[in-house]
């Protein structure tokens, strides 16, 4: 069969192979580092979600008295926290206030920058290793590159920012 001039469109290619090579030896981050930046991020996206809520009921809904409760349930619940980890992963190239203070970044396997859609998927990703009853989570454990579902979900990984630092400006430039 003769080669046609787009064959190489319908043919697959390793797009992340220098990718993959200019993260090759980076420091992964350890479990402690990686819970210690998850928490932070819960308990500032709770600061964030509680007076929307509580405006949204009082103002909009007009209910006289707000009983707030966390419930994934909620559409107003899931919208804010994945807004907030999205947000916060894309403006800070995968370092939420979380993963600063924890010393951390998740980094692109596949661009040297956090994308839009990866922050997004991500932050849908952190939902996806709770409803798995925390499964999700404790892959970390078993996996070669330290992974988690968030992070299979958006092909990223989390590097400790405290080890190499000079590598890690350089991949996330």
């Amino acid at each position: 069969m003769k080669d046609k001039p787009d064959a190489p469109r319908r043919c697959f290619h390793m797009h992340e192979t220098v990718r993959m090579q200019a993260l090759e030896g980076l420091p992964l981050a350890a479990f402690w580092q990686r819970l210690l930046g998850y928490a932070i991020d819960l308990l500032l996206a709770l600061l964030v979600w509680v007076p929307l809520e509580f405006s949204f009921r009082r103002y909009v809904l007009h209910q006289i008295q707000v009983d707030l409760k966390w419930d994934f349930h909620e559409p107003g619940n899931i919208v804010v926290m994945v807004l907030y980890w999205a947000v916060c992963n894309y403006l800070g190239n995968g370092q939420t206030p979380g993963k600063w203070a924890a010393r951390t970044r998740a980094m692109s396997l596949t661009s040297d920058r956090l994308g839009i859609w990866q922050s997004v998927e991500r932050a849908l990703g952190y939902g996806a290793a709770v409803l798995e009853g925390g499964l999700g989570f404790v892959q970390f454990f078993w996996d070669r590159n330290r992974m988690c579902a968030q992070d299979r979900l958006a092909e990223t990984i989390v590097v400790d920012v405290r080890k190499r630092s000079k590598d890690l400006d350089a991949s996330a430039a």
